[in-house]
């Protein structure tokens, strides 16, 4: 049986939902370390970088407003745009160098519809930022960012450079014009899919006992019958890695590159209809949520697992997530668990996880955004590299956050509730424009620390299996594919075929069993009519050219 990291089947639409204002108009020691050698400018760079920018004191002679996107993911309390943090910011780095600092909130939720707006009333930040390339492909597409000048980013970034000029070279180049920068991705990840490990052993069964699917089906049958809860699920929308589970081990990576696409549903491939199908038993037999498809929001599924109604839930663990002290005060016997990588696959077969691609947020410049304005990232983008001010975004005031421990590692104060207090995940969504998880001096130190990082009080156990997952899987984990040029059809028919994609699953996973069969034929031919079939043509043209990785 394969370990991968797991998005439980039932989970997949919470993941893309939570897991996945304020603007002006536009006319719109512990850090990353340093890669290898950078390179000088690359071949492909354009012009040299404007000189006289900057005064002698390294700011600008009038005062530049800079616009830089952050993730709200709703947190109760939290204000992205003004706390602490981003007064610091301003103090630290905006007077610094003569520049308004703007945060502009960005649902995490609904992250393309809003810089799609924003970008429409010409008041979207100066940074367009996405986790996945075909999105930010299709912001280049539809012309709303501007080309680099990579001796530009040397110039006014140079350790954000060194550590991430090979990584732009490598694939920020898109019709031979340098068009996206990239945070750093190190080899760790802190997802997690948590099991009320107590309802299973009221069912008379383990944690360990959930080898494959089908026992992990059986489980919630169980579940049902002694009138415990069912199993957490969301809306599935904008995000399509759920099929991994079914999909072939060894990968076909032709296969792998034809329909593997976090753009656009795999909607007729086998391995969909089979996601389909469990995903149709579970709801027509009430092993989940029957109202899955209102769940649209990290926060709708963690209202359902802390009020004790669901017993899964996904999340980013870290050391002040709230949801186990939440669901204790509601369910103050409760347990919990890793749920097993196996619990998603079928019986008897393997399936490959998701690797990430080797960076994280992937960015381009708004084409609106003046050249005071890009300096303005790049000097930015430097400044967040600096040691010091990673080191204290990620982990706040010694003292207050945080206590050092004999390592010299951040040992974080449980409950902290002072002017200082970090967010809900670490304030990752300040600094993860440069990289996607806090880095030491050495990979031992950097697993300490994120042991300290990601570990809630009393639940040491998720952690450390949290980690031996990850390891585990490891061979497992498979990249989604980079075609090498714009694919022009995913970003035609994109939108269409992802409203559609609702309504038809949503029709197909609430039909009688019976129905199953036709209800998919039907729909399969649907999509592919409404471009789908345009899309796989386009896609497997280019990988007969042999234009992908």
């Amino acid at each position: 049986m394969s370990k991968m990291k797991w998005v439980p089947v039932l989970l997949a639409g919470a993941v893309s939902a939570g897991l996945l204002a304020g603007c002006n108009e536009k006319d719109n020691g512990s850090a990353a370390s340093p890669s290898a050698a950078a390179s000088t400018a690359s071949p492909g760079a354009s012009a040299p970088a404007s000189t006289g920018i900057l005064d002698a004191n390294n700011k600008f002679a009038q005062t530049v407003t800079l616009d830089i996107p952050v993730y709200d993911r709703a947190f109760e309390g939290w204000n992205v745009a003004d706390n602490y943090y981003t007064r610091w910011v301003q103090k630290e780095f905006g007077e610094k160098h003569n520049v308004k600092v703007n945060f502009v909130p960005i649902s995490r939720t609904n992250e393309v519809r809003d810089f799609e707006q924003l970008l429409s009333a010409a008041k979207a930040p100066d940074i367009i930022f996405h986790y996945d390339m075909p999105q930010a492909l299709t912001y280049y597409g539809e012309e709303v960012l501007q080309p680099l000048k990579l001796d530009e980013i040397q110039k006014y970034a140079p350790t954000y450079w060194k550590s991430m000029s090979k990584t732009i070279e490598q694939y920020g180049n898109v019709d031979k014009k340098n068009m996206f920068v990239f945070a750093k991705r190190p080899n760790y990840s802190n997802w997690v899919g948590i099991i009320r490990k107590d309802w299973v052993e009221k069912v008379g069964m383990k944690v360990e006992d959930l080898t494959s699917l089908e026992k992990y089906n059986e489980m919630l049958a169980k579940w049902k019958q002694a009138g415990l809860g069912v199993g957490g699920a969301g809306l599935t929308r904008n995000n399509f890695n759920y099929s991994f589970a079914f999909r072939e081990w060894p990968v076909d990576a032709k296969k792998h590159a034809l329909y593997s696409d976090l753009a656009v549903a795999d909607f007729t491939s086998p391995a969909t209809e089979a996601w389909l199908k469990n995903l149709n038993y579970q709801y027509t037999n009430g092993l989940i949520d029957k109202e899955f498809y209102l769940r649209d929001d990290d926060n709708k599924l963690k209202a359902e697992f802390v009020a004790g109604k669901t017993g899964t839930y996904g999340l980013y663990l870290t050391s002040n997530s709230d949801v186990f002290n939440a669901t204790l005060k509601n369910n103050p016997g409760a347990t919990f668990a890793v749920v097993p990588p196996e619990a998603g696959i079928p019986k008897g077969g393997k399936a490959p996880g998701r690797a990430d691609w080797p960076f994280g947020l992937i960015m381009g410049i708004n084409h609106k955004s003046s050249e005071q304005e890009r300096v303005a990232v790049w000097l930015y983008l430097e400044w967040l590299s600096q040691p010091k001010n990673l080191f204290f975004l990620q982990n706040g005031v010694e003292g207050q956050n945080y206590t050092l421990d004999a390592n010299g590692l951040p040992k974080k104060t449980p409950d902290f509730k002072g002017e200082s207090k970090l967010s809900n995940n670490n304030n990752k969504d300040y600094w993860a424009l440069v990289t996607e998880i806090a880095e030491f001096s050495t990979p031992e130190l950097t697993d300490k620390a994120n042991r300290i990082n990601w570990t809630v009080a009393g639940q040491e156990g998720l952690t450390d299996q949290l980690l031996k997952n990850w390891k585990d899987g490891e061979q497992y984990r498979i990249p989604d594919p980079l075609f090498t040029v714009v694919l022009k059809k995913v970003s035609e028919h994109k939108a269409d075929l992802n409203a559609l994609f609702q309504e038809l699953y949503l029709k197909i996973v609430m039909s009688p069993a019976d129905q199953f069969d036709k209800q998919y034929a039907d729909a399969k031919k649907k999509f592919l009519d409404a471009g789908y079939q345009e899309i796989l043509n386009e896609k497997q043209k280019a990988i007969d050219a042999n234009q992908f990785r």
